[in-house]
């Protein structure tokens, strides 16, 4: 038996979500299962379908 590699993250969840340094609008990256802040230069990691908006959790962004 095989587990889905992406769990969908609920659309209406992702229109309320916001970087919580910033306060801007993120990008979703379906593929990475990461949430972008471009204004923060971080990425916020998805995981079983749940957006962890934690700032020391997420990953910068390269240049």
């Amino acid at each position: 038996m095989s587990t889905p590699t992406h769990v969908p993250v609920d659309p209406r969840l992702l229109e309320m979500l916001v970087c919580p340094l910033t306060k801007t609008t993120l990008v979703y990256d379906r593929e990475a299962q990461e949430l972008i802040s471009k204004a923060a230069g971080l990425a916020y990691p998805i995981r079983d379908g749940i957006p962890i908006m934690l700032i020391e959790e997420a990953r910068r962004l390269d240049d």
